[in-house]
């Protein structure tokens, strides 16, 4: 049997270990990290330069995204927290809705509309959610906070998808028109 002095050593011996290694990564590893996203970052836009009109524009807006997304990555590593985590979901919907809102340029009219509706209903899901996943895992929130996140992120999505369904109406014309507004309303519980 473990005496009480063992034990308090042991959990001494357990405490600092993993003080010292429990972010996973040396302040010179996370430098390095950095370091070598934005190399690649480089590396990215450069590629891109070959390319022309859109194209161009959504590869540089992809590399953008990739820098971004490493680095928030890297830092969720180095100091790992809800917040961290957060940013790492916020940071990726961010990089996804400026690429598709780039790639929505090659398109005109209506379904340049629809198009971008679409995509800042996808940003405004992944943006919900993570705000949702950070409250949940937050551990001095209470169910009533948690419940309330929950039903915020579903309201914010229900908004997003309803107003994206409703550009496609646009398009439309007459008794279809509102037939069309008529089925988004009921499918995302508009009035």
């Amino acid at each position: 049997m473990m005496g009480k002095i063992q034990f308090t050593a042991l959990a001494t011996a357990l405490a600092l270990s993993l003080s010292g290694g429990a972010f996973g990564m040396t302040r010179a590893e996370y430098k390095a990290g950095k370091d070598e996203a934005s190399a690649k970052y480089k590396s990215e836009k450069a590629a891109c330069k070959s390319m022309t009109g859109n194209a161009k524009d959504v590869c540089i807006e992809e590399a953008k995204g990739h820098e971004k997304v490493a680095k928030a990555e890297l830092e969720n590593t180095y100091q790992p927290s809800a917040r961290h985590a957060k940013d790492v979901h916020l940071t990726k919907a961010k990089a996804d809705y400026a690429v598709a809102k780039e790639k929505c340029d090659d398109r005109s009219g209506n379904d340049k509309d629809v198009c971008k509706k679409e995509a800042k209903a996808a940003y405004v899901a992944a943006k919900s959610d993570a705000k949702v996943e950070q409250k949940v895992a937050d551990p001095n929130a209470t169910a009533r906070e948690k419940s309330a996140a929950k039903k915020d992120a579903a309201e914010d999505k229900k908004d997003a998808g309803y107003a994206a369904a409703k550009e496609k109406c646009d398009a439309m014309k007459g008794d279809a028109k509102d037939n069309c507004v008529k089925q988004a309303k009921a499918k995302f519980g508009q009035s």
